[in-house]
C-alpha cells in the first residue's frame, strides 16, 4: 500500500470530488483517479461511491479514512525528525484567515514575520474564509490551523486559544431614534431591520445566538459580504447592525450604543481537537501562543504599589 494513494483517497474524501482533490494534489485529474482505483484493487472494495453530481464514502472508506490518516501522519513526523535532523524545521502550515480580521489583538502578518524568521524552511498556506467554514475545514483536515470568531458552543471538536475579546456596540444613524440611548437591550431591537454578514461569520454567529439567549426574535432584510459595506448600510439609514468596535471608524454620523447582554466577538487560533498536529503546525501554533502571552502582559494594568508596613503593625 502505498503511502500517496492513501494521501490521494484522504484527499478525495476530504474534498468530496475528484476534480478538487486534483487541484489540491496539483495533478492532473486523471492521475487522482487511478491512484483511487489502485488502492481498490489492492484492498478488494469499492472506496466511494460515485455518482454524476457527487462522490461519498462506502462503509469501507469511511473506516479506511481514520486509519489512512494517522498513517500519513505517522509518516509525515518520520520525514519532520529527519528534516530536524538534516538542520532545519520544512514542511507546510495551511492556516485559515477570517474575511474580516481586525481584532485589534490579531495580525496575521505579525505572527508569519516572526515565524518565518525563526522556521524560514516552512511554508505558509493562507486560506480566507468564514469562521464556520474553518471549523469544518479543521475538523475534516482541510486546514492545520485557523483563526475563528466563534462561541465556544459552536467549537465542538476544537481547541481554541482565545486571543481577543469585545462587546458589540449597536451601531445606527446618528438620526436614528435609538441613537441618543446610553443603552439598550437586546428586547428593545425586536422591531428594528438589521444589515448582517452572511450566517457562517464569526460576527453573525455571535449576534444570532445572543438573540436566541434573550428569546428575542428580529429581522435581518440585508446581508452583506464584508463589514465596510454593512456599515456603510447603517449610514445611508437603511438598517442598524451589531459590528466589532475594532472594525469602526469614528464617523459623526454614526452612533455606537452599548447593549446590555449583547454579543461578544471573540477571536481565537484553533486546531482539530481529534488529532496530532504537524512539526510545522505546532511550531506555528508555539509562536501565537507566545505573542498571545506577550500582548496579554502589556495590557495588564500596573499593580498598585503598597505602603510599606510599620514596624510592630
Amino acid at each position: 500500500m502505498e503511502l500517496r494513494h492513501l494521501a490521494t483517497f484522504t484527499a478525495v474524501a476530504e474534498e468530496g470530488s475528484f476534480t478538487r482533490a486534483a487541484d489540491r494534489l496539483r495533478v492532473v485529474q486523471s492521475a487522482v483517479s487511478a491512484a483511487v482505483r489502485n488502492l481498490e484493487r489492492e484492498l478488494g472494495v469499492p472506496l466511494f461511491e460515485r455518482t454524476t453530481h457527487r462522490v461519498q464514502l462506502t462503509d469501507a472508506g469511511r473506516l479506511l479514512l481514520p486509519e489512512a490518516r494517522r498513517t500519513l501522519a505517522a509518516a509525515a513526523g518520520a520525514r519532520e525528525v529527519v528534516d530536524q535532523l538534516r538542520g532545519g524545521l520544512r514542511g507546510t502550515v495551511r492556516l485559515g484567515m477570517m474575511q474580516a480580521q481586525r481584532a485589534s489583538a490579531v495580525s496575521v502578518a505579525r505572527l508569519l514575520a516572526e515565524f518565518r524568521a525563526e522556521h524560514p524552511g516552512v511554508e505558509v498556506e493562507l486560506r480566507v474564509g468564514a469562521s464556520a467554514a474553518h471549523a469544518a475545514d479543521l475538523r475534516s483536515g482541510r486546514l492545520d490551523l485557523a483563526y475563528l470568531a466563534l462561541p465556544t458552543g459552536s467549537a465542538a471538536g476544537l481547541d481554541l486559544l482565545p486571543l481577543d475579546a469585545q462587546n458589540m456596540p449597536l451601531v445606527c444613524a446618528s438620526d436614528h431614534p435609538l441613537a441618543d440611548r446610553a443603552e439598550v437591550e437586546l428586547g428593545d431591537l425586536a422591531d428594528e431591520t438589521f444589515v448582517d454578514t452572511p450566517p457562517d461569520w464569526g460576527n453573525r454567529i455571535a449576534t444570532d445566538r445572543a438573540f436566541a439567549a434573550a428569546e428575542v426574535a428580529r429581522t435581518v432584510r440585508y446581508e452583506v459580504g464584508d463589514l465596510g459595506s454593512l456599515i456603510d448600510f447603517v449610514r445611508h439609514r437603511l438598517a442598524i447592525a451589531f459590528v466589532p468596535p475594532s472594525a469602526i471608524v469614528k464617523d459623526v454620523d454614526l452612533r455606537l450604543i452599548p447593549v446590555r447582554h449583547g454579543p461578544v466577538f471573540r477571536t481565537s487560533i484553533a486546531a482539530p481537537a481529534d488529532r496530532r498536529l504537524g512539526a510545522p503546525a505546532r511550531a506555528l501554533l508555539a509562536t501565537a501562543q507566545r505573542q498571545a502571552s506577550a500582548d496579554a502582559l502589556a495590557t495588564e494594568p500596573p499593580s498598585t504599589p503598597q505602603p510599606p508596613s510599620r514596624p510592630g503593625s
